[in-house]
C-alpha cells in the first residue's frame, strides 16, 4: 500500500513544477499566486485519493495542469483581462541574459492553446514522451506529432 507522503514537504519538494504550471497559464503576479494557491488546495483535498499508479510528480502535474485550465476558463468567463506580464522571484543568480530569453520563451509559449502549454512545460521538465502522454492522456506518438507542431510554432513566434 502506498504511503502518503507529508504533505508540506511533498509540496516544498515539487513547488517548482507548481511554478512553472502557473506561470506558463497566467501573466500577472497576483494571478500567478492565485492559481499556485489553489493548486496547493486542489492537491490537498486530492491527495487522500492518490492510489501510487503513477510517480507522484506525474500525478501533480496531471492535477496541476487541469487545475491551471479551469481556472484559465473561470477568468474567461468572468471576462478577467491579463494585461501584464511579471516574473515570479528570480534568483539573484540570474544573469540579465539568461532572464531575458526566459523572458521571451515564457512570452512565445503563452501565444500557444491551452493543450500545447501543457505539453512544452512538461518537455521543458525534462519528460519524455511517454511521460507526457501519461499526464496529459495521449498516445506517445501524438505527443510526438504534436511536439513537432509545437516546435514549429515557437521557432516562428520566437523569430517575431
Amino acid at each position: 500500500m502506498h504511503k502518503t507522503p507529508d504533505f508540506v514537504n511533498l509540496i516544498l519538494n515539487h513547488q517548482g513544477l507548481i511554478y512553472k504550471i502557473t506561470r506558463v497559464y497566467v501573466d500577472d503576479a497576483e494571478d500567478q499566486k492565485d492559481l499556485y494557491q489553489e493548486i496547493v488546495f486542489q492537491l490537498f483535498k486530492s491527495i487522500k485519493n492518490f492510489k501510487g499508479n503513477a510517480k507522484i510528480s506525474t500525478w501533480m502535474y496531471r492535477l496541476a495542469m487541469n487545475t491551471a485550465i479551469a481556472y484559465l476558463n473561470k477568468s474567461k468567463r468572468q471576462k478577467h483581462s491579463i494585461t501584464s506580464f511579471e516574473l515570479p522571484d528570480i534568483p539573484d543568480d540570474t544573469s540579465a541574459v539568461t532572464e531575458e530569453r526566459s523572458n521571451h520563451l515564457y512570452t512565445a509559449i503563452k501565444k500557444l492553446t491551452v493543450i500545447e502549454r501543457g505539453i512544452i512545460v512538461l518537455f521543458l521538465e525534462g519528460k519524455n514522451y511517454r511521460e507526457i502522454g501519461e499526464i496529459t492522456g495521449f498516445s506517445e506518438s501524438n505527443v510526438g506529432t504534436r511536439m513537432g507542431r509545437i516546435k514549429q510554432k515557437l521557432k516562428e513566434l520566437i523569430k517575431e
